[in-house]
């Protein structure tokens, strides 16, 4: 059985893909630049908020970032004043959680969101009693697909990479399981596709939140 649980935050834990391409719209649009839709942003994400606002303001014609500054500065405003509008937990997720930390299973978050916003989006949507650990983007050595957040977390529980599972949506999630040596799942509740998930080695995928149980029977 694990001992550890360590989630991906957006597209995992919280459906955010509306918050975050909210923000960027009104962002873009406040430098005259068009519109991105929601399917667009589910694959401008996850590798932190610089990385998305320059894949937006790319696609949005300004091949050569001419206003990256300024956007990335407008977004980053919004999100300081109010980073959990309609976000939400997935289904089943505060079940789960509940369930887990019952089992005396260490839970923790590891995200490329900023960390303030990341620490403001766990305490709003979960509380501060859920998760043992939260970790967002600090600097380039936290930042996914390194293994450095992960192996952080279990070495601070005193936990065997072998006995964590990291658990996320993307390719950079299964990138930074493997590269902890960690049992990596794949959800496809997320933002991407479960061919991505395959194609980058999950070791499982699921398409059922409360599947999540079994890894810790």
């Amino acid at each position: 059985m694990k001992k550890l649980a360590i989630f991906d935050l957006d597209g995992t834990l919280v459906d955010s893909i509306g918050s975050i391409a909210g923000a960027c719209n009104e962002a873009l649009v406040k430098n005259n630049l068009q519109e991105r839709s929601i399917n667009e942003y589910k694959y401008f994400a996850g590798d932190g908020a610089l990385e998305l606002v320059k894949r937006a303001v790319y696609a949005s014609g300004d091949t050569n970032y001419e206003k990256l500054d300024d956007v990335y500065k407008i977004y980053k405003e919004i999100f300081v004043k109010d980073c959990t509008r309609g976000v939400v937990p997935f289904k089943d997720i505060d079940n789960i959680l509940k369930t887990l930390k019952n089992k005396g299973i260490k839970l923790a978050v590891l995200s490329n969101k900023p960390h303030e916003r990341t620490l403001d989006v766990v305490d709003k949507i979960f509380g501060d009693n859920v998760f043992d650990m939260v970790l967002g983007y600090k600097n380039e050595e936290t930042k996914k697909p390194s293994p450095y957040g992960a192996l952080l977390i279990a070495k601070h529980f005193n936990i065997e990479p072998k006995d964590c599972i990291y658990i996320g949506d993307t390719d950079t999630d299964m990138q930074t399981g493997i590269n902890a040596g960690m049992y990596t799942v794949g959800v496809t509740w997320g933002f991407r596709d479960k061919q991505e998930l395959i194609d980058n080695k999950a070791d499982d995928i699921i398409d059922n939140p409360m599947d999540l149980l079994n890894y810790f029977i």
